[in-house]
């Protein structure tokens, strides 16, 4: 018999493992004699060789040595370093499988974490051309034996993988990459280190507007200074066509958080032009915007569906960010408030109504939570709050102003299934009912998935 206590596994010894079905992290699962053992780049149905390399009382980690009988749906990835960077986990699952893999994800979440049973969580929106789709990338910048490397991070881990054409990225960052390579060579620029804290470029940003062909390139320094800028800019205009500006982030302080709170302009302006539907978005370095237009107009257009909204509604956007969803809710209510708490996002907001000629929208800064009791002190009525967090979910605050407001419906936009769950679980004990998810593909061959959500008053 088996103790209880002691896993049936060994680390560092082989075994043969059945795959049952992926993790939340794009790994495969499988069991030993009933023990969990999560196994990367292994996809459901295969039957794979392992080396044990983590083993601890209830699961452990197994480095996959081969496989013994692959699954129908594992295929060829396009990018030659998808086994070593960590920006993509799926590109080796057929995209099909990889839509229903996150259907099922989705589920599993409001069963396990929200205790939700029998919601229905509809089939995932998809893209008809699941690659190329990123307009915004944010590659680390450091060295590797003696050279510059810009890529992704490896999992789990600070190790660049440089990688000179990312088939899920806009294809500017083709020719932006090594640009940025040549200067920090040709001028001596060197990369910043983690370890010891020296160095100049911390990170390459790019933002690219599909629609209006702008491209915007953000280098985060560790110093307010940027050696031979001058040439940079030439380098820059000479090999992107459609590069609207250059800015300069400065970030001096030992952290991971990518960006910094000062930006300056190096050329142009700072700031690009976008278009989703029937709105142009201005948008800065500092901005959240969808990375995925083409899936951004299909998740906001089921946002609307789900706000049934008559012309006759007053609306409150959490989280608005520079007013994207808000104006696309302004097109058929009598009224949009947008909630955020950063102010540059806010003052973008305006500015895009301003372009739009939306003039039944009004964006306010501070505390989604805080603004939301006011406006119920000065007596406004919302029959329609949507939310749209960041990836930490909704303060707890705020769902219980939600629930004291008494909308009709909710409607949420989550880049989470974990916290989605979570928030879900209160909104229903706090007399809400969730009518259905829709979960939208806006991250092809990663584990991430958005979802829209129909919650509605009992």
């Amino acid at each position: 018999m088996i103790m209880k206590d002691v896993p049936p596994v060994e680390k560092n010894k082989d075994y043969e493992v059945y795959i049952e079905g992926l993790g939340v992290n794009g790994e495969g699962v499988g069991r030993i004699n009933n023990y969990t053992v999560f196994v990367e780049d292994a996809l459901p149905g295969e039957w794979v060789k392992i080396k044990a390399v983590k083993v601890k009382r209830s699961y452990g980690h197994g480095k996959l040595l081969k496989i013994l009988q692959p699954s129908g749906d594992r295929i060829d990835s396009r990018c030659p370093v998808f086994n070593r960077c960590g920006g993509c986990s799926l590109q080796h699952y057929d995209y099909k499988a990889q839509l229903a893999y996150k259907q099922n994800m989705v589920r599993d979440a409001l069963e396990r974490i929200g205790g939700l049973k029998g919601i229905k969580v509809l089939p995932t929106l998809g893209m008809d051309y699941p690659w190329r789709y990123r307009n915004k990338a944010q590659f680390p910048v450091g060295e590797k034996d003696g050279n510059v490397a810009i890529g992704f991070y490896a999992a789990r881990s600070y190790d660049i993988i440089d990688n000179p054409c990312c088939p899920i990225q806009h294809g500017i960052n083709d020719a932006v990459i090594p640009v940025i390579k040549e200067y920090m060579d040709a001028f001596d620029v060197r990369p910043y280190d983690k370890a010891t804290g020296r160095g100049v470029v911390r990170h390459v940003m790019t933002r690219c507007s599909f629609a209006l062909d702008e491209t915007m390139v953000v280098l985060v320094t560790t110093q307010s200074e940027l050696p031979h800028k001058e040439k940079l800019i030439d380098m820059l205009k000479g090999a992107v066509p459609s590069l609207k500006g250059i800015v300069q982030n400065i970030n001096n302080k030992r952290t991971s958080v990518v960006l910094g709170q000062r930006s300056k302009v190096l050329y142009g302006r700072g700031y690009i032009y976008d278009k989703i539907g029937p709105f142009i978005f201005k948008i800065s370095s500092l901005s959240f915007f969808q990375v995925n237009p083409q899936q951004t107009q299909v998740l906001y257009a089921k946002a609307l569906e789900y706000a049934d909204l008559t012309g006759y509604e007053t609306v409150i956007d959490a989280y608005c960010g520079i007013g994207t969803i808000s104006l696309f809710l302004a097109q058929r209510a009598l009224k949009v408030y947008g909630l955020e708490i950063v102010k540059q996002a806010v003052e973008d907001a305006k500015e895009n109504a301003r372009i739009n000629n939306m003039d039944n929208v009004s964006f306010l800064t501070g505390k989604a939570e805080d603004l939301m009791a006011d406006l119920k002190l000065q007596g406004i009525k919302a029959d329609v709050v949507v939310l749209d967090p960041p990836r930490k979910g909704c303060d707890a605050k705020l769902l219980k102003a939600i629930a004291d407001i008494e909308p009709e419906r909710v409607v949420y936009v989550s880049c989470n299934p974990a916290t989605l769950a979570r928030d879900l679980k209160y909104l229903t004990q706090a007399g809400f009912k969730v009518e259905e998810v829709q979960p939208v593909d806006m991250f092809a061959h990663t584990k991430y998935v958005e979802c829209v959500v129909l919650i509605e008053k009992e």
